[in-house]
């Protein structure tokens, strides 16, 4: 049950876009936290570059991806496929051997945990849409004909809090508008939280 303070912070939070620079204050927070991120998980970051490392020798995967204004950038994230794997949507590539160091990567989303540096430097944010790749033409498209790509790409957003991927990218577009109609550092904070609840649950 959400006490009466608990709803008055919800609701000041709500509210404080309205009064400030709304952009600019997710920029400063994506800043302080994905440097926090980075700085005390750089012991975890080491080992999983170790044991990656001895895997394949190519524990880092880059990969192209489409972001703002539809410019391209490169996303990082610990590899979890073999280095000859074609670049394609996760769920296009189910046929593919994971390692079982990989699989544990994705099933506790550690391999995403690189992109805490381009959040830093500012090709992402902590909360968007999922970047997707420059082959996803029909993502690209329906994303293209709501505006989402005015926004930033993100870490984690309404989409990957409600279990859709980029199978539907159609409902993904959707879902991705309204994440954005909606935006707040109420919903900036919800989305964050549910996905380290969803993550350690």
């Amino acid at each position: 049950m959400i006490s009466k303070i608990d709803s008055l912070l919800f609701y000041s939070l709500l509210k404080y876009n309205e009064y400030v620079d709304f952009p600019n204050m997710i920029r400063i927070f994506d800043i302080f936290f994905s440097f926090l991120g980075l700085f005390f998980l750089s012991p975890i970051l080491v080992i999983i570059f170790i044991i990656g490392w001895l895997y394949n020798r190519s524990p880092l995967f880059t990969q192209e991806r489409v972001g703002q204004f539809q410019r391209t950038f490169i996303l990082f994230k610990f590899r979890t496929m073999p280095i000859n794997t074609l670049s394609v949507a996760t769920h296009l590539a189910k046929n593919t051997k994971i390692n079982p160091f990989g699989s544990f990567l994705r099933k506790t989303k550690l391999d995403e945990m690189p992109q805490l540096y381009n959040v830093l430097i500012g090709n992402m944010s902590l909360v968007g849409p999922r970047p997707c790749l420059l082959n996803q033409k029909r993502l690209i498209s329906e994303r293209n004909k709501r505006g989402i790509f005015k926004v930033k790409p993100g870490i984690t957003g309404l989409a990957q809090v409600s279990g859709i991927t980029m199978k539907n990218p159609k409902l993904l577009a959707i879902t991705d508008l309204e994440m954005i109609k909606q935006s707040s550092l109420f919903y900036y904070f919800y989305y964050i939280f549910k996905t380290i609840f969803l993550n350690i649950k």
